[in-house]
Parts: C-alpha cells; structure tokens; sequence
C-alpha cells in the first residue's frame, strides 16, 4: 500500500523548529538596541527607536566589568583548550595506536568520566584545590578544566587516528625520524578536523561555562564572562538593556571562533566513526 506523499510536510517541519529555536535569539538581539523602559513594557517589540546606549554604557562603564571579564575568560578559555587539545591528541594517539588491556583499561575509565557531571564533583575538587592553595585563582580554574575535558578530546582524537594510515609512521621510521616527530611533523598536521572539533566544543563549553569558575575562581577576586552577566544582573536589576547588550557581546568571541573553525567541525566529529 502506497503512502500519500507529503512534499510540503518536511519544508514546514523545518521552518516550524527553526522558528522556535529562533525566537530566544529574536529577543536577545533586538532587546539589544532597546531602552531598559521598553524592554520591561514589551519585550518581543522591535526597537523603536532604535538606541547604541546600551552597547556604548556596558563598554564605557566606570566598574570595567565587561572587559575585565572578558580578559579573565580569553586567558581561561586560551590555556585550557590549548593544553587539552594537546594532552588530548598525545594520549588519543597512544590508545589508538597501541593493543592489548592496559590502553582499554585507560579509554574505559576516561568514558566513566565523561558521564560524571562536574556538579558532582565540585566539592571534592574545591577540597583538592583549597589544599594545593588553588582556590580563588585562574591556575585552579584551568587545572579543573584540563581534567574534566579531556577525556571528551581523547575520546575525538583516538576515533579520528583510526582513519590515519600506520604506515605513514612506519616510513617516518624509516627515515630516521623519533616518535616525537612523527607525532608533531606527520600525524598532529593530519588531525586538523578532529582539533578544530575538540578545539570548538571545549571552547564553547569553557567559555559560557557559569557554575564552575562562580564556585571555583569566585567573583570576589575576579569574573567570567558568564558570572559578569550574573554580577551585573545582581547589581543593576532594573537596567535590562544593560544586561541585554553584556550577553550579546560576550557570545561575539565565541561565535567568531566558530565561524573560523567550522569547516572542519562536521568532519572531525565523523572521522573514525566508519573505521574499524
């Protein structure tokens, strides 16, 4: 029995989810360019008139909240995706490059740790890090994100090293080279998808990333971009479009870096998955 064919039916499916996911977005944007008093009257209305005072206030204000935060997040987000993307890939290439139990061993209990929510384990980490005197500091906010992360990059990278032919390593050695190059001069350049991947996820993560450093880094000496949006909230309750223009700024960074990225996003994130 034929089924009726529905042409229009996916078309409207899609534009249907898209709307939806589209309206949080509407409102952020053009809450943007609206004045605090028109953003509490209605706030799915267009701005009218439309009004920079919220952008020039949160970039100009005397408490400096915005880039200040915007500083500690860069030299967060920086070191912690750039020492687990090498750690990652280091380790991703021994487990797929070497049989037997012991490397299973290790890609099993860093799959437990990807099921582990890091709420759980936030005390004993503020535990760990108060007695290495880690508390309170940008040091301690990074160890933490090596160590939760980096079982989600060695778990992209030991995928993708399937798809890397061992026999370009083995004409490496030949020609003299130590594993140390062969790593960094043959492989690493090969693994271009899979570090754009893990570089956007974990970016993505660690920047709009608000419990961890609220609880570990701690807004008396200092602030994220996320826990700025939280502090400003706190402060200035009734300045919306303040607030507005804080969170459209602080996802600029992190959608710019995307967009450099993304060709090679999809790809990364396939790599291996077909490969034995």
């Amino acid at each position: 029995m034929n089924r009726p064919s529905l042409p229009w039916l996916r078309p409207l499916v899609a534009l249907a989810a898209g709307a939806l996911f589209a309206i949080p977005l509407y409102i952020a944007l053009i809450n943007v360019f609206k004045y605090s008093r028109q953003v509490s009257a209605d706030t799915m209305a267009p701005p009218a008139p439309l009004t920079l005072d919220n952008l020039v206030r949160v970039l100009t204000g005397p408490d400096n909240l915005f880039w200040s935060s915007l500083r500690t997040s860069v030299v967060v987000t920086s070191v912690s995706i750039v020492v687990l993307t090498l750690l990652s890939a280091l380790l991703g290439h021994y487990l797929a490059r070497h049989g037997g139990w012991w490397p299973r061993v290790i890609m099993v209990l860093l799959l437990c740790g990807l099921m582990i929510p890091p709420q759980v384990i936030l005390i004993p980490v503020t535990q760990v890090l108060k007695a290495l005197g880690l508390m309170s500091t940008i040091q301690g906010l990074v160890l933490f994100n090596i160590g939760y992360y980096v079982p989600f990059g060695v778990f992209v990278f030991s995928g993708f090293m399937k798809g890397v032919p061992r026999e370009l390593e083995e004409a490496a050695a030949i020609d003299g080279a130590t594993r140390w190059q062969t790593f960094w001069r043959i492989v690493f350049p090969l693994l271009r998808p899979a570090t754009a991947s893990v570089l956007i996820f974990l970016g993505v993560w660690i920047w709009n990333d608000f419990l961890n450093p609220l609880i570990i880094y701690g807004p008396r000496d200092g602030t994220t971009i996320m826990t700025g949006v939280y502090k400003s909230l706190g402060q200035y309750a009734a300045d919306f479009g303040g607030m507005f223009a804080l969170m459209f700024l602080a996802t600029l960074p992190v959608l710019t870096f995307y967009l450099l990225l993304q060709k090679h996003f999809v790809k990364g994130l396939t790599g291996g998955a077909t490969k034995g």
